[in-house]
């Protein structure tokens, strides 16, 4: 698996817009496991993006649909996202 963890400020009292406009993606994009947004309390929101394999995340990252969402995302930002991207190793605690 390959993704991204982001962190990203929402423009004041913009917070919920940005959510909206973050879940209002209907498109099947291909290789895309799953997404998650966290939400600090604060303008902050921090997520995760997970994808089958560094390939099909390039893929995405570069389809001009991704680039129209991302440019409504980033309309409703103080700043571009910090993006960490990379392979992602399952680990799991067994320990109860």
């Amino acid at each position: 698996m390959f993704g991204t963890v982001y962190r990203m400020q929402a423009q004041p009292g913009k917070k919920a817009e940005l959510v909206k406009t973050m879940m209002s993606e209907d498109r099947k994009i291909a290789g895309a496991k799953s997404f998650y947004v966290f939400d600090t309390g604060s303008d902050e929101l921090h997520g995760v993006a997970i994808f089958d394999d560094e390939k099909t995340y390039r893929a995405n990252a570069n389809d001009p649909e991704q680039d129209k969402w991302y440019r409504k995302v980033r309309a409703l930002l103080v700043a571009d996202p910090e993006w960490h991207d990379g392979t992602i190793t399952p680990w799991q605690n067994n320990r109860n």
